[in-house]
């Protein structure tokens, strides 16, 4: 077996090749990386993230442009609210941190906040667990912003580099988790939805931190509520809210535990698959259909690739693009046609307990059918 290091230029390489030749990877961030845990049997999601595929872009050149990600007045406005947030070396987030987080410590009066400059994301991440071991062994008592680290995750394999916008030390060592959203926080609360999807991607932050926590001697604790900073009301003042990401953390651990390693999917591709969006038509399609998709309604919020898979399950007949309820309802039925048969009494075992309730849905149907044409 070759050595590790061996086996890692080799994957990388091989990672390279999928991408095309001299097409830059598109870094994985929290957010697609909570979406990637959320659909872990899709493999093909799996490898063109693993290798840093631009799925926008093959989206388009696949001929199915997809409407995923949030516009530039978005990100604009976003930007301008972060900047707002984190003015002044961060005094109005780190009194938002005190204030719901830890009222107990004394005022952030005063803070350090280190330089995180370094070259290539390997680089900031020594640089970020470097800064988080000297805030927490010499600067006990003291208030600690790190303005956008850069974390490392370990995904099927292959290491993701995360940048959370901020993680606060605290004066008894623990660390926090600040998200910064543009959303707005009216009387107090904000969009369930959006508040979930912001939980599940501080989640993939706090599961970085403790990687980074285990590596010190004591561990120091990575506290499992965040901060949330969203506009008050329709201001553009920040107000924040304390949220627990305790459950949202268990299950993107579950589920990237879950996940097929990379170098197993890679090594499983026919010879000539490649990804790259300069590639003609037939043969990109070819190559993405060469790896098993897991498609599902919920892809449309989180996937650029989205589209395509919907069309093509359609095309199938596949039951996964009724939704992951009815396919969990249906067993082994795998395709509609399928369905339909089992439920006329043409296929299916009759002791299975989802061709049993389909016959006696179809039953019923036939029954009403009947009385409302009397």
């Amino acid at each position: 077996m070759p050595p590790p290091r061996t086996r890692g230029t080799a994957l990388r390489q091989r990672l390279a090749e999928l991408r095309g030749p001299d097409v830059q990877a598109k870094a994985l961030d929290a957010r697609a990386l909570a979406a990637l845990a959320a659909n872990p049997g899709c493999r093909r999601r799996a490898i063109l993230d693993g290798a840093g595929v631009n799925k926008a872009a093959l989206a388009g050149a696949l001929g199915s442009p997809s409407a995923f990600g949030q516009s530039q007045f978005a990100l604009t406005r976003g930007n301008a609210f972060e900047a707002k947030v984190k003015a002044d070396g961060g005094a109005e987030l780190l009194r938002l941190v005190h204030e719901r987080l830890d009222p107990g410590a004394e005022p952030p009066n005063s803070a350090s906040v280190p330089d995180l400059t370094a070259s290539g994301p390997e680089g900031r991440t020594a640089r970020t667990a470097l800064a988080l071991r000297e805030a927490t062994e010499q600067g006990r008592g003291t208030w600690t912003l790190l303005d956008h680290p850069m974390l490392a995750l370990d995904v099927a394999g292959s290491p993701a580099f995360l940048e959370p916008d901020a993680v606060v030390v605290h004066p008894d060592g623990g660390w926090t988790v600040v998200e910064i959203k543009s959303f707005p926080m009216l009387d107090g609360s904000a969009d369930p939805a959006k508040v979930g999807a912001a939980a599940r991607q501080a989640a993939v932050y706090v599961l970085a931190l403790e990687e980074v926590a285990a590596r010190l001697d004591p561990a120091p604790r990575v506290r499992h509520r965040v901060l949330l900073v969203c506009p008050k009301d329709f201001s553009n003042l920040p107000t924040a809210s304390a949220v627990d990401v305790r459950k949202q953390r268990a299950v993107t651990s579950r589920q990237l535990a879950r996940l097929t390693r990379i170098q197993d999917i890679a090594d499983a591709l026919p010879e000539g698959v490649c990804f790259s969006p300069e590639l003609p038509a037939e043969q990109l399609t070819a190559s993405v259909e060469a790896v098993p998709a897991v498609y599902a309604p919920e892809c449309l919020a989180a996937c650029e690739l989205a589209f395509h898979c919907r069309d093509r399950a359609r095309a199938d007949g596949a039951v996964t693009a009724l939704g992951r309820s009815v396919r969990a309802e249906l067993g082994g039925l795998t395709t509609v046609e399928g369905v339909l048969a089992a439920a006329r009494g043409e296929a299916g075992d009759p002791e299975d307990p989802a061709v049993a309730a389909l016959r006696r849905a179809a039953l019923l149907r036939t029954e009403a059918l009947g009385a409302m044409c009397r």
